[in-house]
Order: C-alpha cells, then structure tokens, then sequence
C-alpha cells in the first residue's frame, strides 16, 4: 500500500484583516505637532542652522531628512557627524542648545495652521478622542499647547517613547494609551519621518502642509 499522505503543518494565524468599511469614522485621530498644527518647521530649520554653523557646518537640503521631523537628540547627533570622542555628552550639549534656540523663536509667537482651530473643535463636538504626537521636547511642547486651545486626551513628546519617528513607537503608545486600534486611527503629518512613523504603526495618514491647511471633518474618515 502507498504510505499514508502527511500534510504539510498549518501555517500560524495572522493578524485578523482590517474590516473596517470605507468612511468609518475613526476611533481616534492622532496629530503631529510642527508643520502640522503650527507652522514651526521654518522656526525649527533657522533654529538648527544657526546651531549648526556654529559648528562650521551649512546645511542644505540633503541635511531635510536628518532635521524635519526627527527628535532633537537625532538632529545634534547628526550635525555631529563624525561623532566626536565625547559623542554622547557632545549631542547632549548640542541638544540642549537647539532647544533653547528653537524655544527662543517660539517664544516670539507661532502661527496655526489655517484649519486646524475648526477641524479641532469639530473633533470635540464629535467626542473623537484626539492625541498629540510630536517628536519634540516636552518643554517645547508646553510652549506650542496654549495657542492650540485644545483638550487632547493623550500628549506625547520626543522623552514618552524609546525610540521616535521615524520608528512607529509614538503612535503605537498614543493609540494604547487612549485605548484604540492603531488600524482604526487617522494620523495627520506632514514629514516624510512622520509619515513613516504612522505608517508603520498601522494608521491611516492624511498628508497635509502648512501652505495648503488642514481639511475639514469629511477627511477623517478611514475610507
């Protein structure tokens, strides 16, 4: 007789697919801070240039990638290139004066980006749950919240997670943090890090730009 036929070990359950039907309205929508709700990233870039010819170096648009939208520890690390024999007391100190130099532009006052006042209050009419997701310091943050005037349930800085954007640690804790399936989260970016980051977590990104403005309610929807 043919010996018995063994058939091949099942390969392991997958994640469930997303089954969520077009235009459902999200659990939670999670934004990015800078370029996003206020057009800071210029303050940012003059911030980082100013640190950075300091220490003799220009920076030009292959240095984007390295800047907008990274933590500020990734951004002193980078304008340090080579690292130097003190690498991480050097990025510490160069850290701390992007913070300083970027907070003392804030200061001067910041613009919100046209949209985002109206889509955030139709968020709280909706009770849409809304995080705030920056790869910035907390002490910049802080600074940034009050021209927001805006109840997010979650507030996430660069010092929340281990690792920031690009890697999609901050949205994977904002959406644990407010209890809510990354799949099911809209998060709204500008940066093509933050995009990553978002991407990565499993949300579904609105792209927007400070030139153009935030959209209003319709596109938050995961359709």
């Amino acid at each position: 007789m043919p010996p018995d036929s063994v058939s091949p070990p099942s390969a392991p359950p997958g994640p469930p697919p997303d089954s969520t039907p077009p235009g459902a309205v999200p659990d939670a929508v999670l934004f990015d801070m800078d370029g996003t709700l206020v057009d800071t990233e210029g303050l940012w870039w003059e911030a980082t240039a100013d640190v950075a010819a300091s220490l003799g170096r220009t920076l030009g648009r292959a240095d984007e990638p390295y800047v907008l939208g990274r933590t500020v520890e990734d951004t002193a690390a980078h304008l340090l290139t080579p690292p130097a024999p003190d690498a991480v007391e050097a990025v510490e100190a160069v850290a701390e004066r992007l913070t300083e130099s970027f907070a003392d532009r804030i200061r001067q006052g910041v613009r919100v980006v046209p949209g985002a006042a109206e889509l955030l209050r139709a968020l709280t009419t909706e009770a849409i749950p809304t995080a705030l997701v920056s790869a910035s310091p907390r002490s910049i943050v802080e600074l940034v919240l009050p021209s927001l005037d805006h109840s997010f349930a979650v507030v996430l800085a660069a010092e929340d997670t281990p690792r920031g954007k690009p890697h999609p640690d901050p949205y994977l804790e904002a959406a644990r943090l407010l209890e809510a399936d990354p799949r099911r989260c809209v998060a709204v970016e500008d940066s093509p890090t933050g995009i990553a980051a978002a991407t990565a977590a499993g949300c579904k990104v609105l792209v927007v730009s400070p030139s153009t403005g935030l959209p209003d309610l319709h596109s938050m929807s995961l359709g």
